[in-house]
């Protein structure tokens, strides 16, 4: 089968909005839901308890939390990620006092679930479990480098100009090939990165990166760059013979 570009489906979009809204808040009451959202409370509605009738939301006076039903989509005892890779984070913190970050993918976007932040005045810090784009970030252009073939180009050609696609592509050709994505000022100028994945079968399950003020990091990139293999390979050793699965990639395209 073809791999062809993900759509985004606005009922599909609302509800996994909600379950993420609702997950990063603690909870949330109805009306909240609807302005984060940016649609009608009407239609919110019956997205809300459509959700609480299947068990992936329960409401408490007014405010919807998470249900047990999603406990049902995770196997018990699965690896987790996060703690696997704290060590690692901390020890790139202590060593560049840069901050440090663990990332996941969902679909066609990037998501921070952990980080170890600089003590630095001026610093990176990200926020936790927000979507953002694949790229340019250095931890998205990892993920997009697994990608098959067909799927990352149909990606590249929903968010880049034409002309602008050969230099991703061939960017995206050297990252898989050596492992480390950069990025240097290229979605905010203050702000550079390395990353390199945490590979699970050869898939990446996680990116770890290092980013930090422009000024302070540019040069330091290269050597970021190879803690990072050590970092990644030691949260990777943690997950070895563990059942996970990593972010959603086919080996072939």
């Amino acid at each position: 089968m073809n791999e062809s570009a993900a759509r985004e489906h606005r009922t599909v979009s609302r509800v996994t909005g909600i379950l993420e809204s609702v997950a990063r808040e603690g909870g949330a009451r109805m009306h909240e839901l609807a302005t984060t959202l940016d649609a009608p409370k009407s239609s919110v509605f019956g997205l809300v308890k459509g959700l609480v009738s299947t068990g992936y939301l329960v409401e408490d006076n007014g405010t919807y939390r998470l249900g047990p039903a999603l406990g049902n989509l995770i196997p018990a005892g699965g690896p987790d990620v996060v703690a696997a890779a704290r060590p690692s984070l901390t020890d790139l913190r202590a060593r560049f006092d840069e901050t440090a970050t663990l990332s996941t993918g969902a679909g066609d976007a990037l998501i921070y679930v952990d980080t170890v932040e600089s003590g630095q005045l001026i610093r990176y810090s990200p926020p936790l479990r927000v979507r953002r784009p694949l790229y340019p970030p250095s931890a998205g252009k990892v993920f997009l480098a697994y990608l098959p073939e067909r799927r990352r180009e149909a990606y590249l050609a929903d968010v880049l100009p034409a002309d602008r696609i050969p230099a991703a592509r061939a960017e995206l050709d050297l990252v898989r090939a050596e492992g480390v994505a950069f990025n240097r000022g290229e979605t905010l100028p203050d702000v550079s990165a390395a990353a390199r994945p945490v590979l699970v079968d050869g898939l990446p399950a996680a990116v770890i990166a290092v980013a930090g003020p422009t000024s302070r990091i540019l040069d330091r990139l290269p050597a970021i760059a190879e803690a990072l293999v050590d970092a990644t390979a030691a949260a990777a050793s943690l997950l070895a013979g563990r059942s996970t699965r990593p972010f959603e990639i086919t080996p072939s395209a």
